[in-house]
Formats: C-alpha cells, sequence, structure tokens
C-alpha cells in the first residue's frame, strides 16, 4: 500500500504538472533530435526549443534572444557573476572590479562571490534587518567608483522576504549616470517566477534567474535573462550554443518542460490566493496553540506560500523527522544545505543566536496543498513540539500548556 504523502516542502521542489509532462513526452521519446541538426528531426527540436524560449521571453516580457537556457539556476546565477566579472577583467586588467550582494543569497551567489574574491574581486556583503530586508540606504553607501554589479536575490528562499528590487533598479539607474563604470543589476528569481512580478522593465535588471523545478516543471534546467548590450563571458566553452554563452547539447525535453510550466504560472492567479490563504490559516494556528514560537522573516513583505517559524527547545531537524514519521513532508531551511549542521547563515543575518537557528522549520505550501492537509498539519505540529521540549527539559511545566 503506497504511503499517504503530505506536502510542504514547495519552496525545496515542486511535483511536475501532468500538463508539463505532457509538453516533454513527444522529446524524450520520438522527437529526439538534436537542435543543431539540420534535418527534420533536428529542426524539430530546434523548434521546440525555440517556441519555449519565445514562451519564457513573454512572461518576462523580454527579447526571446535575451533568454539562455542553462542546466540550473546555480549555474545560471555562476554565468551572471563570473561572466560578467571576467568580461570587466578583460577590458579593465588594472581595475579590481566590486561587487555587492546581501548575507542571505542562497549559497549558489555567496559561494560565486566567494571565488571571485580569490581571484581578486571585492565583495560587499550587505546585512539585512530583522525582516530580513535591505535597506536601500545601504545599497547606496556601499557603491563604489569601481562597483559593477548588484546581485540581490527577488525572494528568499528560507524566510520568504521580497527585496525592493524595482527600488533597487531605480537607484542603480540614477547611479548609472554619475558613473565611469555601469553597475549591471542581477537578481535571482527563482522563488519569485510563481508569484511576483517579473517584468524586467518594471523590475530594473540587466539579468534574471529562473529554474524550472520551482514552477512545476522539470529538475535539470533553468534559465538567465541577459538584457541586450550586457557584457558576460562564457563559463562553459564548446560547440557555441546558446548564443556563445552556454555550449553544450540543449536539453530539449527540459526546455519545453520550462516554457510549458512558465505558461502555467500565468494561469495560477486563483490559486495563488488560495495558497496565501492556507499560509495565514497556518501562521495563525501555530501562534495560538504553540507558545514560545516566533516568525521568521517579515509579515507584509513576505511570499504568500512561505512560513518559517523557530520553535524554543524544540530542534528543527527533530520536528522535521517527526512530522515524516507523520507523513508531512517539511524542511528546516534550503534544501541544497539540509544535510548540513551549520546554522542556517539567512537566520544569523536576521539577528537569531545558532541555539536559535537551529530550532527553525520551514513550511512552504504549493498548488496542490489542500485544507485537509493544512488541518493535519495543524493538528500534528503543536504535539510534536510538546513532545521535544519535554525530552529536551527546555520546558519543565509543558503539561500546562
Amino acid at each position: 500500500m503506497a504511503r499517504k504523502i503530505i506536502y510542504f516542502d514547495y519552496a525545496a521542489t515542486t511535483p511536475l504538472d501532468s500538463l508539463v509532462l505532457k509538453a516533454m513526452m513527444p522529446y524524450l521519446k520520438s522527437a529526439y533530435g538534436n537542435p543543431s541538426s539540420i534535418h527534420y528531426l533536428g529542426q524539430q527540436a530546434l523548434g521546440a526549443m525555440e517556441d519555449a524560449r519565445r514562451k519564457v521571453s513573454d512572461f518576462l516580457e523580454c527579447s526571446s534572444r535575451e533568454i539562455i537556457f542553462t542546466g540550473s539556476a546555480t549555474e545560471a546565477d555562476n554565468l551572471a557573476l563570473i561572466g560578467l566579472v571576467e568580461k570587466f577583467k578583460e577590458a579593465n586588467p588594472t581595475s579590481a572590479p566590486h561587487v555587492i550582494t546581501s548575507q542571505i543569497e542562497h549559497d549558489a551567489i555567496l559561494e560565486t562571490c566567494k571565488v571571485l574574491e580569490k581571484q581578486g574581486a571585492e565583495v560587499t556583503y550587505l546585512a539585512v534587518n530583522k525582516e530580513g530586508l535591505i535597506p536601500i540606504a545601504d545599497i547606496d553607501q556601499a557603491i563604489r567608483k569601481n562597483t559593477i554589479l548588484v546581485s540581490i536575490m527577488y525572494a528568499n528562499n528560507e524566510i520568504g522576504t521580497i527585496q525592493p528590487i524595482a527600488e533597487i533598479g531605480r537607484l542603480l539607474k540614477k547611479k548609472n549616470d554619475e558613473l565611469k563604470y555601469k553597475i549591471y543589476f542581477h537578481t535571482d528569481a527563482v522563488q519569485a517566477i510563481n508569484y511576483l512580478d517579473c517584468n524586467i522593465d518594471k523590475l530594473g535588471v540587466d539579468l534574471l534567474t529562473l529554474s524550472g523545478h520551482k514552477i512545476y516543471g522539470p529538475k535539470g534546467i533553468g534559465a538567465l535573462y541577459v538584457r541586450r548590450e550586457t557584457p558576460l563571458d562564457p563559463i562553459i566553452f564548446g560547440g557555441g550554443q546558446g548564443f556563445g554563452l552556454r555550449s553544450g547539447t540543449e536539453n530539449v525535453a527540459g526546455i519545453v518542460g520550462l516554457g510549458a510550466a512558465i505558461e502555467q504560472v500565468k494561469n495560477n492567479k486563483v490559486k495563488a490566493k488560495n495558497i496565501q490563504k492556507f499560509r495565514d490559516k497556518i501562521m495563525k494556528g501555530i501562534l495560538k496553540t504553540v507558545p514560545d514560537v516566533k516568525l521568521n522573516g517579515s509579515v507584509v513583505h513576505r511570499l504568500p506560500n512561505n512560513i518559517n517559524f523557530s520553535f524554543k527547545g524544540a530542534e528543527g531537524e527533530a520536528i522535521v523527522i517527526l512530522l515524516d514519521q507523520e507523513g508531512i513532508c517539511a524542511s528546516t531551511g534550503s534544501a541544497c544545505s539540509a544535510k548540513s549542521l551549520v546554522p542556517s547563515h539567512v537566520l544569523l543575518a536576521l539577528g537569531l543566536s545558532e541555539e536559535e537557528a537551529h530550532t527553525s522549520l520551514r513550511l512552504s505550501i504549493g498548488k496542490y496543498t489542500t485544507n485537509q492537509e493544512v488541518n493535519k498539519l495543524l493538528s500534528v505540529l503543536p504535539k510534536i513540539v510538546k513532545k521535544l521540549r519535554k525530552i529536551s527539559g527546555e520546558f519543565p511545566d509543558i503539561h500546562q500548556y
């Protein structure tokens, strides 16, 4: 008998939409041509790939020539940062490039910045306030004469905080009128695509990262929007596919899946409203039934599907394990660092202690979440926290609650 699964980990990955799978199937079976081949099967694959590129560009409201398909959002982030810095260094060999980012970025950005620092770049890691927001004034103050790139994620994967990307874009546009080197603006929009306005002109970005598997598409496919005349060097070399920026035979089925998935996002506005209702119900339910709990991130500037709590006296990983025994999937934070015992850098940046960071639980909701599943979670979670607190001895009078 198959185990019934209740899924509250949509920020880690999403199930493949049935319509997306249907769109992909021909390119996994019969339409298997290489899009670089000039025969019928090759041109069939090329046509499908370009149709998907158009769907992505329509969603972002940009030219299809500005979409580069990658093997993941991590690769897209790497291409944006390394590609831009390397291009600058070629043109300005005596000037060290300066990059501005935040302390709560995904590791795909932070680890890339560490590599850039080893290669001679200067990097400023901006602090955030207690809600996880970056003050615009701090970005303004961090800009130097050699600043060439600002990379700020649109919405955080752990705490759901939404950054004022359009406001940052306007600041940088104003600054660029005064500076010798243009400051390019990149945002990792992986968590934002499902819920937020991603019109690239409204945001004022030059580069934008997205991922297939966060929007009910397949894993192993991402994309980078690159505004025309943005200088980038490739980081993968070969046959020159991807307009010379991403060599390698394209993952046609994955690209088709990404196109089909992003097309579905347009039709999910009603579902997004339901998701926010479930989020609010869970947040209110937990705050009502569990004492000594802290909501991490912003109440107002928050993704409609994200909840992140710290439960004093209850270890987050233990909560996840006991929830799993009840058939409920959740996480303590980023899936990319789930096996690490190091406390979340995002929660530490909010001002939480290491001990508090280890008591965190992230619940993320999706379009398949039901009211019955929400009720089950609210029934089970308070009991689990109570049990763990009793074991830890953190709350000796726990029976009174």
